[in-house]
């Protein structure tokens, strides 16, 4: 079991440079950022973009893997992701993981000025996202003619420095989704429902994951790989369970989901005056006790 932070992009870098740093000198796995251009009650608020963020970030911390949790094609195209993708990666010296999901309708979806697309055009367009920046993070030279998205001689040298190209952790719910995370991710994503919210009765969150887990599997079958080959991620912070209540609250909110086959939970960095204000004593502590309760 490894745990991870999840640094929202609110900070000035005076400030956010320690943020940072903080993650990797606590022992957290990874620390992740979101990669909107505004999101939910953070919308009148500061809100920095993800890529500089996580550049800077590489600049002042050695060891932590960093990533976006998630990057959609809300305002994304996979050509220009993918260069800044492999620039990132050698900044970081090879520390990136590229968390990518399908969108949803918030401020994301219509800044550009168009609107919002539906729940299928958003799954095609994912469908077609996601094997085009495959490509493009691996190849040296792409040429795509697709129905949303095009490439033509797209150069990417001298590539990534991890091999055959930076990991996606693709988020995914649905049989299409996750047939994307098994036919070209190395991990996988979960926040618990389909559908975002706290409405869910925790006690049936375990049953929901494991559904998630059996589907993933039935997708890795049919492309023949083994479902450990994917990393199984767990996001937090978007239901009414209570990780953060205190250290044993998480060390036992964890071994549910290592039971189930969940080998990394994220958790908000918490933010004071917000819905992610209560824990940081507890957040302190997590990767220490983490790695008491189940090695590492």
């Amino acid at each position: 079991m490894r745990v991870s932070a999840l640094i929202l992009p609110v900070y000035p870098w005076r400030e956010g440079r320690h943020i940072w740093r903080e993650a990797e000198d606590l022992g957290f796995h990874a620390a992740y950022t979101y990669d909107h251009l505004s999101w939910r009650t953070f919308r009148d608020g500061p809100w920095f973009g993800a890529v500089p963020t996580l550049t800077a970030a590489a600049g002042v911390t050695e060891r932590l893997r960093l990533g976006t949790m998630v990057t959609s094609p809300n305002f994304r195209h996979p050509v220009t992701l993918a260069k800044d993708v492999m620039t990132l990666d050698d900044v970081s010296d090879g520390r990136v993981t590229i968390g990518i999901g399908a969108g949803g309708i918030g401020f994301d979806a219509s800044v550009l000025g168009q609107a919002p697309w539906s729940t299928a055009e958003r799954t095609e367009r994912f469908e077609e996202f996601v094997p085009l920046l495959d490509r493009l993070l691996t190849d040296g030279d792409t040429t795509h003619h697709g129905k949303h998205y095009s490439a033509y001689e797209a150069r990417m040298l001298p590539g990534c420095v991890q091999r055959p190209r930076v990991p996606l952790a693709v988020a995914a719910t649905g049989p299409r989704g996750l047939a994307l995370a098994a036919r070209h991710g190395q991990a996988w994503i979960t926040t618990g429902p389909a559908r975002k919210g706290d409405e869910t009765d925790p006690e049936l969150l375990p049953g929901i994951i494991a559904g998630q887990l059996d589907g993933l599997a039935r997708a890795c079958a049919a492309e023949g790989r083994d479902p450990a080959e994917l990393s199984h991620i767990l996001l937090t912070g978007f239901t009414r369970e209570q990780p953060l209540a205190s250290v044993q609250a998480f060390v036992d909110f964890a071994a549910r989901y290592a039971a189930l086959g969940i080998d990394e939970i994220v958790v908000h960095r918490p933010v004071p005056g917000t819905c992610f204000d209560p824990g940081q004593g507890v957040y302190e502590q997590l990767p220490a006790a983490v790695a008491a309760a189940f090695g590492g």
